[in-house]
């Protein structure tokens, strides 16, 4: 199943079905963007925490049930409205995914569906695709050398091999490991920082991400300074931008 606990501005989202490793029946995943979507449209929810139940993060599809219910877990997929990738709809409000445990397969193109990852010592990544006699359809060959490198993503995908949670971070597959214990107070502490700035600049700065990060080419840059402008054009507030600036002073000097 699916569960969800809300302490606003935050949510947390939990895979919850640890007796088969948190794999996603067509159903869960059915339920996983429905609830992604309706907590996107909640003015609330500022940011989202992904997570799995103990030991593991997600084991990715069940096979079996899939191939069970293929046909009727393609139809009861909800018309959303929003376009899918990696396994998760398109969303606004940022996504963190705190990786409890191993992130396999369709987990892991499920974990790089997230803004960014913090994982817990104890986590572990592999896709094993090309094992199992399946091509990919998350966002596998897409995610995952944007994120190590075409090389490191050819060496995962081939060998199936796992990979720690240390080599993960090196690799910049994760921005943080910590201990176990530690991983939601610092994946909520990240949140909560995200959550204290204006909602609406945080959903911008995210579609700029969305649309130019992976492009090289010259004219990006030129979109990107046209962004700018129309954001400054329509939304900037000089007042605001005051008393922000303030606050922002204030803890840089805490944080030294």
């Amino acid at each position: 199943m699916i569960t969800t606990q809300r302490t606003e501005p935050i949510a947390v989202v939990t895979i919850d079905r640890p007796e088969a490793r948190n794999a996603l029946t067509g159903q869960m995943m059915a339920d996983l963007v429905s609830t992604m979507v309706e907590l996107d449209d909640d003015p609330a929810i500022r940011v989202i925490i992904l997570t799995g139940a103990d030991p593991a993060f997600c084991a990715g599809l069940d096979l079996k049930d899939l191939a069970r219910t293929y046909d009727e877990a393609t139809s009861k997929r909800p018309s959303t409205g929003r376009e899918i990738r990696s396994l998760l709809p398109i969303l606004d409000t940022p996504l963190i995914g705190a990786i409890n445990g191993p992130a396999v397969t369709g987990g892991l193109e499920l974990a790089m569906g997230c803004d960014f990852l913090i994982a817990s010592h104890r986590a572990s990544f592999a896709d094993t695709h090309a094992r199992v006699g399946v091509m990919p359809g998350g966002g596998m060959s897409i995610r995952l050398p944007q994120l190590v490198g075409i090389n490191r993503a050819r060496q995962m995908s081939l060998t199936g091999n796992f990979v720690d949670a240390g080599t993960a971070c090196e690799w910049g597959l994760v921005n943080e490991v910590v201990m176990h214990s530690a991983l939601m107070d610092r994946t909520l502490e990240l949140a909560r920082s995200i959550a204290e700035a204006p909602p609406e600049s945080i959903r911008e700065l995210r579609r700029m991400y969305a649309t130019l990060a992976h492009r090289s080419d010259p004219e990006v840059y030129r979109e990107e300074s046209a962004w700018s402008r129309r954001w400054m054009n329509e939304k900037f507030n000089a007042s605001q931008f005051e008393k922000s600036r303030d606050t922002i002073i204030e803890r840089g000097s805490s944080q030294q």
